[in-house]
């Protein structure tokens, strides 16, 4: 699978020491680069009917996150004095053969036909957030990769969801910005499984994301992996997907078009509970979970019961890290709760903890921070903030991480 990243320090953008001193490319190359983010599913995909094309058994819907917190930039440039493909990570070389990126190479080269560019293709991508742990990298990682590729080859958006797909199922949502629905499809060719956005991020701006990473290492069990495994042998994962989804996601998009976060809250926690308890129903079972994750959802609700009202729901994918969806009016009561509950391990240190400083300025401003719950001090790393993100966006040639006269990551 495609791997963009492994820490939240790395920029976007390149600094401006590095960037490309021109505002158009060499004679003789052409260059692409693209900038999108993660999504995090409140309906959750889960198991797939074709390994090969990537065919889910139940369509899901996710809300795109803010590129400034959860995001990928990746550049695309061809030449014919590049002999090759040639693709970076963060950096490092990787095999430009491996499976899932070449389904999506010669799914965009065979849609351009004549209209491609000849030559070497050069690909850099960097992302700024943690990578296999369960916050969708690989989603943002094969979106941006196709995104950029696009544009490249001059392909429209709408054709590239489906292409996204077959790198990593949950890229084809974000190809979108807003709220996005990843319909399965009935066709054995795939080619109506795809996404299509809902709602666009402006249709619901009082809605807030916090991340709470419980840890940024890789995963012991892929999502690829896991998948696999639950389908040969959860019971539970067969009835999910065709009495329990199918409802669910009417009832998500209609909470969504009615910006009604008591019903999106209760959805989406029972979504990542019946996912969870699917994962447990796998043989032997995956636990994604830990305590510190367990702790969190205990912790949510117990934040609802004492304002008596829904402020906050949670939701995990396949890993330990949380997501908690709050609104604008209960943003800086719920993170000043949720960081008490789960500390820095150095007391104090909350300029580090929280990582938002507008947020954070706002948290501290409510008084002393005290009562930390010492018993959970350095289980959470670090709090993101993240608002509902936006569409996919083309950079000019000046933010190119390609160095365009060499074909090397800048």
């Amino acid at each position: 699978r495609l791997r963009v990243g492994s820490s939240r320090t790395l920029p976007l953008t390149m600094s401006a020491s590095k960037k490309q001193k021109t505002s158009s490319a060499p004679a003789g190359v052409q260059v692409a680069t693209a900038r999108c983010s993660s999504n995090i599913a409140v309906i959750k995909y889960w198991g797939k009917r074709d390994e090969t094309k990537i065919l889910p058994i139940n369509s899901s819907l996710s809300v795109t996150m803010d590129p400034a917190q959860m995001g990928t930039t990746t550049t695309a440039a061809c030449s014919e004095a590049w002999k090759g493909d040639r693709l970076w990570l963060n950096g490092k070389e990787e095999d430009s053969n491996a499976k899932r990126i070449q389904n999506c190479l010669i799914a965009v080269r065979k849609l351009a036909g004549a209209k491609a560019p000849k030559g070497g293709l050069r690909i850099v991508s960097n992302n700024n957030f943690p990578t296999a742990a369960g916050l969708a990298s690989s989603a943002s990682g094969y979106a941006c990769l196709v995104l950029a590729l696009g544009e490249l080859y001059g392909i429209k958006r709408d054709e590239l969801s489906a292409i996204a797909r077959q790198g990593s199922g949950s890229a084809c949502r974000s190809v979108y910005g807003g709220f996005v629905k990843w319909e399965m499809g009935t066709k054995a060719d795939g080619t109506d499984s795809k996404a299509h956005q809902v709602a666009k991020a402006d249709h619901w701006p009082d809605l807030h994301a916090l991340i709470l990473v419980v840890s940024d290492e890789k995963k012991k069990v892929s999502s690829s992996a896991g998948m696999s495994t639950s389908v040969e042998t959860s019971q539970l994962l067969a009835h999910r997907a065709k009495e329990v989804v199918p409802p669910r996601v009417k009832e998500m998009e209609t909470a969504i078009k009615k910006r009604d976060f008591e019903n999106f809250a209760k959805i989406t926690m029972q979504e990542s509970n019946s996912f969870h308890a699917t994962c447990l129903d796998t043989y032997p079972p995956i636990f994604y979970l830990n305590d510190t994750s367990k702790a969190v959802i205990n912790t949510v609700h117990e934040l609802n019961k004492e304002a008596g009202e829904t402020v906050a729901a949670y939701t995990f994918d396949a890993g330990p890290n949380a997501v908690i969806y709050t609104l604008s009016k209960h943003l800086v009561s719920v993170t000043r709760s949720l960081a008490l509950a789960f500390p820095p391990s150095k007391a104090g240190k909350w300029d580090e903890h929280i990582t938002d400083a507008a947020l954070r300025g706002d948290v501290l401003k409510k008084g002393k921070m005290t009562g930390e719950d010492k018993d959970f001090a350095g289980k959470v790393k670090y709090i993101m903030h993240s608002v509902v993100g936006g569409d996919p966006i083309s950079l000019g040639v000046g933010e190119s991480l390609v160095n365009l006269t060499t074909g090397e990551p800048v």
